[in-house]
Parts: structure tokens; sequence; C-alpha cells
């Protein structure tokens, strides 16, 4: 399983000079293959290479971070070429794909940077990073971070890290390979209704509120209203340095969700089960006044921190189908949307059960999940002597 560790680089004034320089000089590069790519429609990175990479060296590019360039840029059309094929961007013709399709991929001058091994090495003892820049090789960068990212880093990184910069701090994103833990068997599952009025829901009882995220994000929006319309100096360095504040509060929430979740799965020795959302926001359709909350709704990356969090702890996890899972009744399996009271409401017309919907929603999900687990595992039939 890969998961990444976040570390903060802490250069001197001449260090942190040479990696702006370097990030603004492979991203300036990238986008000069970007239009190359896009001007020659070349499919491949092979002969994206042939045509991008002495110009590339002449910039005073190394070998390696050319290399780089030209893959991440690959890349980027390979990503954006997936996301136009599954519909992600819209149908053909619509405005967006259009503006897609129409122009070549550009990169920010503070896009991330791939390194491998080659252009960067750990001194975990010490603390300090050896990095290529265009300036040379920097030695004794220091970086910071938790003892237990530390521990990480040291046991199991493999593979490239990530040069990025925010707001003028300088972070390696590292990829490490950890082992998953062997799954047990599952005495049954825990179902898990996601929604925006309850963050999370659980069978077993357990619900996460969304009130206080949702006034959050509320007064955020607004201060950021008030701070746009102001248009000052001081109003733009205070739009700055709040920027990605809702992000990092909103990812804090959805860890703390997911790690009560799996633990008590792993307690209990249950399974978890989750609804697959996936394309959500393109069939639902609200309001105008509802749809800043649809889209800010983080339901994926949740659905990531539990699936990563089970790995690791060898909890069993499935994705079940959502159709119907507000409407049927857990007790009786009666379906019908008049059930649906109203948001919190759940009352069968056919048994009576009267209970809060998204709790009835999580049972059905949890014996949704059971079905698919028993029908996923292998035979138990001993074979025929």
């Amino acid at each position: 399983m890969k998961i990444v560790v976040q570390v903060k680089l802490m250069p001197e004034a001449g260090q942190a000079s040479a990696l702006s320089a370097t990030l603004l000089t492979v991203n300036e590069a990238a986008n000069w293959v970007s239009d190359v790519a896009f001007e020659r429609r070349v499919p491949r990175e092979y002969e994206l290479r042939k045509h991008t990479y002495a110009e590339l060296k002449a910039r005073g590019l190394g070998a390696q971070a050319a290399q780089h360039v030209i893959k991440k840029t690959r890349e980027a059309y390979t990503t954006l070429k997936a996301n136009i094929r599954a519909g992600n961007l819209g149908r053909p013709g619509s405005k967006r794909r259009v503006k897609a399709e129409s122009k070549p991929i550009a990169f920010r001058t503070d896009s991330a940077q791939p390194y491998d091994d080659r252009c960067l090495s750990w001194q975990y003892d010490a603390g300090t990073v050896s990095i290529w820049t265009t300036a040379g090789r920097l030695k004794n960068v220091r970086f910071a971070c938790s003892p237990g990212a530390l521990k990480t880093l040291r046991e199991h990184r493999k593979g490239e890290s990530d040069l990025i910069e925010r707001g003028g701090v300088f972070y390696l994103v590292a990829v490490c390979d950890i082992p998953e833990a062997d799954q047990y068997e599952p005495g049954g599952f825990i179902g898990v209704d996601l929604g925006i009025a309850n963050i999370a829901t659980t069978s077993t009882g357990f619900r996460a509120a969304g009130r206080g995220l949702n006034r959050y994000r509320a007064r955020q929006a607004g201060l950021r209203r008030k701070l746009q319309a102001k248009g000052t100096k001081s109003a733009k360095r205070l739009l700055k340095r709040r920027s990605r504040k809702e992000a990092r509060h909103a990812a804090n929430v959805n860890h703390v969700i997911s790690k009560t979740i799996v633990a008590t799965a792993e307690r209990t020795g249950s399974g978890i089960a989750l609804e697959d959302l996936t394309g959500i926001r393109s069939r639902v359709r609200h309001r105008k006044d509802q749809r800043t909350s649809l889209h800010s709704w983080s339901f994926h990356q949740l659905g990531q921190y539990i699936e990563y969090k089970a790995k690791r702890a060898g909890v069993p996890l499935v994705y079940v189908d959502p159709a119907y899972t507000s409407q049927q009744c857990s007790q009786c399996g009666h379906i019908d949307r008049r059930n649906r009271l109203s948001q919190p409401t759940f009352a069968c017309r056919s048994c009576g059960t009267l209970m809060h919907a998204d709790d009835n929603a999580s049972h059905n999900i949890g014996h949704k999940g059971q079905t698919v687990w028993t029908a996923g595992r292998e035979s138990r039939v001993p074979a025929t002597p």
C-alpha cells in the first residue's frame, strides 16, 4: 500500500532562492514541452523525448530533471484523456470539455517537480536532504517532520518525492510503500452512510454531525466575500494567509472521523461497508443556494481516509451500490420514496418502523456490505473426493 509523507524543508536564504528558481525553470520547461506535445499530437513519452530532450538540456536541466519534466507532462495529458473518457469534463461539445481539449495543459510556476534517488538523497539521522537544483547540488538542507513520519520515511520510503512550494514554504512529499496487514474474516459489517447534514453515520450508532463544519465553511465564505470586496493590499495579504485553511480544517475533521470508524471496526472484528458515490455531483440536481454545500462535500476524501486506514489495520472494506438505501426499510425491506418523510425522519409505510433516516440507511448499507462480501469470497464447499 502506498501512502505519502509530507516534510517541511527549512532552507537557508540562498538555498530557498535556488529551490524557487529551480521550480520556476522546470515548470517553464514543462509548459514548453506541453506546447510541443499539443502541437505535434505526440502520443507516447518516448517520441516526446526525441522532440524535446536536447532543448531541455540546453536550458540547463540535468538529465534526470529533463526526463522528469517530460514524464510529468506526458502523465498530465494521460490524466486529461482519462478524465475525458470517463465523462468528468462533460459530454462531447460541452463548454468545459471543449475548453480542455482546445489548448495545451499549463503548469503553474510553483507546480510540483518529481525527484528520484539520483537527484535527491535523505540523511535521516541528521535531518537533512541533498537535492539537485539549477544552481547545483544543495547539501544539508534541513527538514522537519513528526517522529512518526520520520520513522515511516526511514523504514518504508520508496520511489519518487515531489518538491512543492506553498506560500513561500517548501515541502517534500515522499512516497512510502507500507505492507498491508492481513485481513481477518469479519463477523459482520458496519454500514457507513455519508452525507452533508451528518458527515458520517454508522450502523453502530456513531454519528458525526456536519453542523459545525458547515457553519465553519459558511463563516469562511462570508469572510472571503468581505475581503474580496474590500480589495486593499492588507485584505489581499489576509486572503493569501488564510488560503487552504478551510481545506486543512475539513481534512482534519475527516481524519478524526475515519480513525473512529476504523478503530470501532477493528475492535469489534467487523468489516466496513461504504457507498460508491462516484459521479454523484453530476447526477444530483440542487437549488442554486445548495450548490456550494454539494460541491464542498468532501465525501471522496473521507472515503480515501477510511480505505487506507482500514488497509493498514487489516479491516475488510467493501463498496456497495447506494441505490434505495434511503428509501428502503432496514427492518422489513419495503422500498417506497414516501418512507423518507424528511431529511432526518424515516417512517416505513409497510411495518411502521420509525427511526432516524441516516441510521436506517447505514443499516441498509451494512446489510449490502455483508452480501457483497459473501458473494466475493472463495467457495468454502469441500472439494469432491
